[in-house]
């Protein structure tokens, strides 16, 4: 058995604790949050163990269960510095996802339900993948990407580091997502979408004055981790 300490109290944490109730082979034995003394004793049915800088339980694997990609970059930079290294993540994949060309996925990414990965194509590590994505060949999914509920990725697609793809938007094949923009929910991308923007619509096109920072700020707190 597997035991995950998830890192960040937040709505992502909770779907993991449900998903992993029912598995035989990984459980959660606690959260670690940076906001811990206002969380008390137990978040959804498992311990509090204390903050980020109590670390890691000695005998478990680290999950990052933030929401915003730039925020997993920054913890897990923080957790680098504790010697928490990649090999101590866990991996986290409902038992639904498809994988039938056992495409690989980094360690510490989390696929939920009804996820399908069909062939020859690269999931990286800290990747959050939500319910009824689909990813098909020669996908490349960069590190700390997030993609939405429903999203769909022709072939041949690239989504950048830190990349966030809203619900139900979808790709063109060949196309390619920039590091640390945003698609928005609903959104068809028919051209590459640049570096640190934010496209809305169909077609997808920028919002001016929209462009994101890099993974050094984090403008938006999730779970109480700054």
């Amino acid at each position: 058995m597997e035991d995950i300490v998830l890192v960040g109290a937040s709505g992502l944490a909770r779907e993991v604790i449900a998903l992993l109730a029912e598995s035989t082979s990984q459980r959660v034995v606690g959260v670690i949050d940076d906001n811990a003394s206002a969380l008390g004793s137990g978040f959804g049915g498992v311990p509090v163990l204390g903050t980020i800088e109590d670390a890691i339980v000695p005998g478990t694997r680290a999950l990052l269960c933030v929401g915003a990609g730039s925020a997993r970059e920054r913890i897990a930079g923080r957790l680098a510095s504790k010697d928490i290294l990649q090999a101590e993540y866990a991996t986290v994949l409902d038992p639904s996802v498809r994988n039938p060309g056992r495409c690989p996925i980094g360690p510490g990414s989390i696929l939920l339900a009804n996820v399908t990965l069909t062939a020859d194509l690269t999931v990286g590590a800290h990747v959050v993948i939500m319910p009824g994505a689909t990813i098909t060949h020669d996908d490349v999914i960069e590190d700390f990407a997030t993609l939405a509920a429903g999203v769909s990725l022709g072939g041949g697609v690239r989504i950048g580091r830190g990349a966030y793809l809203g619900m139900n938007s979808s790709v063109r094949p060949g196309s390619t997502v920039g590091a640390y923009s945003t698609l928005g929910m609903g959104a068809a991308l028919l051209s590459d979408l640049p570096d640190h923007q934010t496209w809305v619509g169909v077609p997808a096109r920028p919002i001016a004055g929209r462009d994101h920072v890099g993974p050094q700020l984090v403008l938006n707190r999730e779970g109480g981790i700054a």
